[in-house]
């Protein structure tokens, strides 16, 4: 394999570690944005480096439908393509089997797609997902899996699972850069957990240089999100990078983080910039709301980046109404932001406080004490205290639950759904 996951730290199933590359040395647990063709929306690569971004994800599909593959790995792959010199991930294609089902026709040969550029047919089968992946050379390249939505249920999911691991095979095959790029497996299985124990188990057999959860973040209740997190980490070998795909809310990472996942994606920073909302500790701030045009603070007093430093939230709400520089600013910020939450799960497990770390995020992001229940559930598993960051109403109840009795008739609907 070319890369090393060195583990520097540890808290029960937290984990910060060093992730060696062909192109750079990572820090995890750490956040990749997705630049989908290449780039950022609105961002230079040395804006990113600056950031502290640390591997960008790049969309196999989209990257082969325009420019294409042939063209990126003739002008010498895609890191110096886009000029970036830091680490790259591809994913596979699969997830387009979700997000342009409509367009897609799936059989056990590969996914056939009606291009959304020209209308041409494009089938996409292990070893060309492969192929086009070695084609880009990115650092981590991803299996193509069999994607379905958490929220089907039925054969349909036990039959994506096993096709997943058919498939696996057949990528490992095609994979013609195994010195230069790591090709990892994608656990599938939707929300049964005996077909998500199958596929660890299978993909471990593998032993591939490093496996993601997929089939997350598409619209399951969090409690189920978590519990299918919890399991699938504690399967993983301990040596190898695990990547939850498709996540990118804060409190997300910071509770997949507890539960011992290392990496994540997401395009929600970015896009919500263009929405003109901003990330804060104490979760979005909305630019474009009336109240922030005579607002002469920045967008949040503790942030170092430029744009917190260098403009007022009365500014940037003029621009997110009318200039695409609101976006790219809001962009800039809200990278900034998880790049920093990156580094300070990173810093807090090293340093031996990371439960005092989620306390704090807890206690900033609900200050009336109402943290989610399913949040409580997670943290218990992961055997971090947050009782202290609940009202004691909430304590009371988890206690009352905890003891078998049913109290749902003296809960408020918001408690008890």
């Amino acid at each position: 394999f070319v890369f090393c996951l060195q583990v520097l730290g540890r808290f029960n199933r937290a984990r910060a570690a060093r992730l060696t590359l062909p192109h750079f040395t990572c820090q995890t647990p750490l956040f990749m944005p997705v630049g989908t063709q290449g780039t950022i929306k609105g961002l230079t690569t040395d804006q990113l480096e600056t950031i502290g971004c640390q591997i960008i994800l790049g969309n196999t599909y989209h990257l082969e439908l325009r420019p294409g593959s042939q063209l990126i790995d003739d002008l010498g792959g895609l890191h110096k393509f886009m000029n970036w010199k830091r680490a790259l991930l591809t994913d596979s294609g699969g997830f387009q089997m979700v997000s342009l089902l409509h367009l897609a026709d799936i059989t056990e040969e590969g996914v056939t797609f009606q291009s959304p550029v020209d209308g041409k047919p494009m089938l996409l089968t292990p070893e060309e997902s492969i192929n086009i992946q070695n084609n880009i050379g990115a650092d981590i390249i991803m299996a193509l899996d069999d994607v379905v939505k958490t929220t089907i249920t039925g054969p349909r999911i036990e039959e994506a699972m096993y096709r997943t691991l058919r498939w696996i095979d057949r990528c490992i095959a095609a994979h013609k850069k195994p010195d230069v790029q790591n090709l990892f497996g994608i656990v599938q299985g939707g929300l049964d957990p005996v077909l998500r124990d199958i596929c660890v188990r299978g993909l471990v057999e593998r032993n591939l240089p490093g496996y993601a959860i997929g089939g997350l973040a598409g619209g399951e209740d969090k409690d189920s999100f978590w519990r299918v997190v919890a399991q699938c980490t504690a399967g993983l070998p301990e040596d190898k990078p695990r990547y939850v795909m498709g996540v990118g809310y804060p409190l997300d990472i910071v509770v997949c983080s507890a539960l011992g996942a290392d990496m994540y994606d997401c395009v929600y920073p970015t896009r919500t910039a263009r929405f003109g909302s901003a990330l804060v500790p104490e979760g979005v701030l909305k630019l474009k709301q009336n109240a922030m045009a005579t607002d002469e603070r920045p967008i949040d007093p503790s942030c170092p980046c430029m744009v917190c430093k260098n403009y007022t939230r009365a500014y940037l709400h003029c621009l997110v109404t009318k200039d695409p520089m609101g976006s790219q600013l809001l962009s800039y910020h809200n990278l900034s932001f998880m790049a920093r939450l990156s580094r300070d799960l990173h810093m807090s497990i090293l340093e031996g406080r990371f439960p005092e770390f989620v306390r704090g995020f807890l206690r900033v992001q609900f200050p009336k004490g109402d943290v989610p229940k399913w949040v409580h559930n997670a943290m218990e598993v992961a055997g971090i205290d947050i009782s202290e960051c609940c009202t004691p109403t909430n304590c009371q109840h988890d206690a009352m639950e905890a003891a078998g009795v049913d109290i749902s008739e003296f809960c408020p609907p918001t408690r008890c759904p």
